[in-house]
């Protein structure tokens, strides 16, 4: 049974119909900050998490009624991955991480970086923040089914063997990309959905829809 969150991150966050639709029926954590998109997204959290260093008064008194579930301020991990560790708990199957460029780029870079663990472990997962989208490629396949004439570009994590770009303005065919290379970027969706696939390697696929 497939069993999708939303975590609200504190990064940048543009609703869209699309976001929209993308969290419709979703179960929703917010991780500290990420609760001030709670109402742009017309979503009320089960459960907000975090340290709550990056929560003003006002969105506390806001969401009083939110079970909450405080942790320090010194601790291991950020307020996001342990709010997907919470939802993994809860039974999460699929996760969009919303919210989670912009901000300080340690963090977008570290959220682009947990995609690929999360895929790792079997999980289904994007990041979003309304105009732009990722998900991860390792050693597989993806589709993107974003409009034609949106923007599609393929940042490598390590070196591609043999990555094939299929449905855009300048496809690519069994091509090896080393870690660095700029060949994979700024790409354009002609027929939807794209499709990005490796025979090895791990990347992360961003999209900008319009």
């Amino acid at each position: 049974m497939t069993q999708k969150f939303t975590i609200l991150l504190a990064g940048e966050l543009t609703v869209t119909d699309r976001l929209r639709s993308q969290i419709g029926g979703s179960r929703v954590i917010a991780a500290d900050g990420g609760m001030a998109h709670a109402s742009m997204l017309g979503v009320v959290p089960e459960l907000w998490l975090g340290d709550f260093d990056s929560s003003g008064e006002a969105l506390v008194s806001r969401y009083a009624d939110v079970p909450r579930q405080s942790h320090p301020v010194a601790k291991n991990a950020t307020d996001g991955e342990l709010a997907v560790d919470e939802a993994i708990r809860l039974g999460a199957t699929e996760l969009l991480l919303a919210g989670g460029f912009g901000g300080q780029a340690d963090h977008a870079f570290a959220h682009l970086m947990l995609l690929l663990r999360l895929k790792a472990r079997g999980m289904k997962v994007m990041l979003s923040s309304g105009h732009e989208e990722a998900w991860p490629l390792l050693d597989d396949a993806v589709e993107v089914d974003v409009p034609p004439a949106s923007r599609l570009s393929i940042l490598p994590v390590t070196d591609l063997e043999r990555i094939t770009i299929e449905g855009v303005r300048w496809p690519l065919k069994d091509r090896d990309v080393v870690l660095g290379s700029t060949l994979t970027l700024s790409n354009e969706v002609e027929k939807p959905p794209a499709r990005v696939s490796v025979a090895a390697g791990k990347a992360i696929v961003l999209a900008y829809p319009v």
